[in-house]
């Protein structure tokens, strides 16, 4: 072997024990996850459905207040609002969106969402923005004691939610129920499924979903702190209320980056319970929050550049080393990645070298001199089987949520996160040096968002009929009847209104309900004839949408026809605006298409 590949076969064996260390680690919380899982089937199994009358405990519904934090965000905080508002089940609710008075276009988004819907409420800061996301979810947290003054209700609960957010139907309900028995509830948080060549973006659905099937249930087993996702997270009001009291009336540190990580770290240390709802499957799909996180390297090396900070250094300043055992143990796997994530990377450049010196081996016919060490070294026998072992683990738990498909590129993308990893520790160490150096307070290092397509979630919604039939406008022999009497190319709503059975509007409202989707009725004096022409008419006519309002960086668009993604597709070729959908009952279209699109006699004439 030559002096380079001694050297080189040395460095392995020294990077594969740290790797050893790392594997058993992680191996541990293996093994704790599955004996936590076959004690679960053994005892009560877990709920698929959310509880409901007396399943609730008998105290039934409380007031839950909805806390969304926002910084430039009124290209989706109204798509969020309709869409959520729309599809929660549960009664008993308020959200408080906060804003701050230099970001116009955001103020008038939610007060426009709050013209339509009572249950939505500004919260304005008193100050310029941004400052952080935990400042201003204590200005939302102001506002929603200042409703309870004026209508003279308590909020039972606090539940915090992000702008891009897709939330579960049941999550309030889920909360509701937990929070009985404890003072903290965690719903899962899930990224929505993104095609096979999103690696980067599969990288986030490959860790939450390793995360929270293992790492969670093991803390919660262990007794370790159980840290806050940052959205889908409920919190008891009394535990909010314990923990202002003892930081001098404030609920989030406005200095934290990763304010989530903080409170939930912050409340075991005050004796509160915690919970994660376990991953079920319930409709068709989790109940969890579902949104996009970033899809590109950069965008995501500033988002887990927060994290990296926040958690593994503000942490690390914050929360010291103290606590149990268990505890320790869990700040050790939180900040281990200052250190492994640089390391990862060396190891991935090492092997792509002994690869490629292995090619070159084969094309020259000399001898590969890695081999020897390979073979007698046993910390990389060791490591190399954990190696397989942890992307095993991996691709199991993505594709228990986003099938084996998915799974099996899992391997692949490891390589890929080890990347963006290791620029974003460089980053944050380099972030957290500086500003330590100048004493100054961390920015709010804000993610871009998008809101997520009609397309993306469509796995997990009732059928039609079995809406119709749930609300009392067929009976189940009706609408047996109906599906076995129509054409095979016709689809049900089109043939009940065609025989008469059920009223478009009854069907368009039913619709609305299913797709999450408003339904809205104009006449053609409501929309002003430029704005209605502000896409061809050859596309209105094709695809069956007309325009009628924009503003704060939307075109909102209605037809009869929910929107394909080949329509998206090509709406977004003709205006750089996001496009917001609502649902118009055929007839309704045609009168409005009739009067603001087709030219009238003087046109024709001329």
């Amino acid at each position: 072997m030559s002096a380079p590949e001694s050297w080189l076969a040395n460095c392995l064996v020294w990077l594969a024990l740290w790797v050893l260390v790392s594997g058993l680690d992680d191996l541990f919380v293996d093994a704790v996850c599955l004996l936590e899982g076959l004690r679960r089937r053994l005892g009560r199994p877990e709920r698929q459905t959310p509880p409901v009358g007396e399943e609730s405990g008998g105290a039934g519904p409380k007031w839950i207040a909805v806390l969304i934090p926002l910084w430039r965000e009124h290209r989706v905080i109204g798509q969020m609002l309709e869409r959520n508002l729309s599809a929660c089940r549960y009664p008993h609710y308020e959200v408080f969106a906060g804003c701050y008075p230099n970001d116009e276009a955001t103020v008038a988004a939610v007060r426009e969402a709050a013209a339509r819907h009572p249950r939505v409420h500004l919260a304005l800061c008193p100050h310029s923005g941004p400052t952080s996301k935990a400042d201003c979810l204590n200005w939302a947290y102001r506002r929603m004691a200042e409703y309870e003054k004026e209508r003279g209700l308590r909020f039972a609960a606090v539940v915090i939610h992000d702008a891009e957010d897709w939330m579960h139907p049941d999550e309030l309900g889920w909360i509701n129920y937990y929070l009985q028995r404890y003072e903290m509830v965690q719903i899962p948080v899930l990224p929505l499924p993104t095609g096979p060549g999103q690696f980067t973006h599969g990288v986030y659905c490959d860790e939450f979903a390793e995360y929270q099937s293992k790492d969670v249930p093991a803390r919660l087993r262990l007794g370790a702190a159980l840290p806050s996702n940052g959205v889908g997270t409920g919190f008891s009001r009394e535990a909010l209320e314990r923990l202002a009291a003892r930081q001098g009336g404030r609920l989030f540190d406005p200095e934290a980056l990763t304010e989530d990580y903080a409170i939930g770290l912050r409340l075991h240390r005050l004796g509160c319970k915690q919970y994660f709802v376990p991953i079920a499957f319930c409709e068709g799909g989790p109940v969890a929050t579902r949104e996009y996180f970033p899809q590109n390297f950069r965008a995501a090396v500033r988002q887990r550049t927060r994290w990296v900070r926040g958690i593994a250094l503000q942490g690390w300043g914050q929360f010291g080393w103290s606590g149990t055992a268990a505890e320790k143990y869990f700040l050790w796997r939180d900040r281990k990645g200052l250190l492994g994530n640089p390391l990862s990377v060396l190891i991935n450049a090492l092997f792509l070298y002994g690869l490629l010196d292995w090619a070159a081996c084969r094309w020259s016919g000399r001898a590969w001199g890695w081999a020897q060490a390979v073979g007698t070294a046993w910390p990389l026998q060791l490591t190399l089987l954990m190696q397989f072992w942890r992307m095993a683990v991996r691709a199991y738990c993505a594709g228990r949520i986003y099938g084996w498909r998915f799974a099996l590129a899992s391997p692949l993308r490891i390589f890929w996160a080890n990347w963006i990893n290791f620029a974003a520790t460089a980053a944050a160490l380099g972030g957290y040096l500086a500003d330590r150096r100048r004493k100054a307070a961390p920015a709010w290092l804000k993610t871009e968002h998008r809101y997520p397509t009609r397309a993306a979630v469509a796995g997990s919604r009732p059928l039609l009929g079995e809406l119709l039939e749930g609300s009392g406008l067929i009976s189940r022999a009706e609408l047996a009847e109906a599906l076995a009497n129509k054409p095979a190319r016709v689809r049900l709503g089109e043939f009940l209104i065609r025989t008469g059975r059920l009223t478009e509007t009854q069907v368009y409202a039913a619709l609305s309900r299913q797709q999450d989707v408003p339904l809205e009725r104009f006449q053609p004096g409501d929309i002003p004839r430029p704005v209605a022409r502000a896409l061809p008419a050859a596309l209105v006519r094709r695809w069956k949408v007309l325009p009628f309002k924009v503003a704060h960086g939307n075109l909102f668009v209605a037809g009869p026809e929910l929107l394909s993604e080949a329509a998206e597709e090509e709406l977004r070729r003709y205006t750089p605006l996001e496009i917001r959908f609502y649902l118009l009952t055929p007839s309704n279209f045609e009168q409005l298409r009739r009067e603001l699109i087709e030219p009238g006699p003087r046109a024709r004439a001329g």
